[in-house]
């Protein structure tokens, strides 16, 4: 996977290609292996090896992490150059991983009110985990410019926010009025900097988000539920409830661009 010239990895990006690398690592250990004995041959070996017993993204991520350290650390793959995707055979679960609309409000009860509050807020705009934490006015850190459908926030009124999303791409989110009351509520006097899985963010407001957060809704969840999905869980029904919006107007393939 090739990255824009001159342009530094995120702190995500590093970290998650270390966790990968330290799993693979650990995996050839037993016979004797080493990274360094690894070449681009090897390494295809390797991920087929894996195909039964590591599900899809996992395969996908110890592809990735392989091909950059083959790339910038050892050289023995040019740049540009890819490592041959490898089809996961291990079963996949079809149980969703969305939370039905009245069930969120159920888990959000179980919680204090700081994990509340981002718990409604994760869900009605769709953001990461991470994302909670670094929630500004776009006055005082505007989005990224990027390609948007005019569709964007149609039927979903509210005010607007930005998060620093992925790869540190700052993006437009669109939060109810009501929510967005409750959050200018808990604004801080002054940001302060959190730390989360090892990544500085800057927080403006005082709101339950990353880990700690993550921690909280799936015990809520356990709690309101007798199961838990996990915090992404919401992101994933924020989609499936905005998929749904769009296509009442939209083909498929433009509804999914929108979303």
């Amino acid at each position: 996977m090739s990255r824009t010239p001159g342009k530094r990895p995120s702190n995500g990006t590093v970290r998650g290609v270390r966790q990968y690398l330290t799993q693979i690592a650990r995996h050839i250990a037993p016979d004797r292996l080493e990274l360094l004995d690894l070449t681009p041959d090897k390494a295809d070996a390797y991920l087929r090896s894996r195909a039964a017993d590591l599900g899809q993204k996992a395969l996908d991520g110890q592809r990735l992490a392989l091909q950059k350290y083959l790339v910038h650390v050892r050289g023995l793959l040019p740049e540009g150059r890819r490592i041959h995707a490898v089809h996961s055979l291990k079963p996949t679960c079809r149980e969703g991983r969305a939370y039905a609309q009245h069930q969120v409000p159920m888990v959000a009860a179980r919680q204090n009110a700081r994990n509340a509050l981002a718990t409604l807020v994760a869900y009605a705009a769709g953001l990461r985990a991470h994302e909670l934490l670094t929630l500004a006015r776009p006055a005082e850190r505007p989005p990224d410019v990027r390609p948007a459908r005019p569709e964007k926030f149609d039927g979903r009124p509210g005010a607007d926010y930005t998060v620093v999303g992925k790869g540190g791409l700052v993006r437009l989110v669109r939060i109810p009025d009501d929510l967005a009351a409750r959050l200018e509520e808990r604004r801080l006097d002054e940001a302060v900097r959190v730390t989360d899985r090892e990544i500085r963010y800057l927080s403006r407001y005082d709101v339950g988000g990353g880990e700690a957060w993550s921690r909280s809704f799936s015990r809520a969840s356990m709690n309101a539920l007798g199961w838990s999905r996990g915090a992404h869980g919401v992101r994933h029904s924020y989609a499936q409830e905005r998929m749904a919006e769009l296509q009442r107007g939209l083909r498929y393939d433009d509804a999914l661009e929108v979303v």
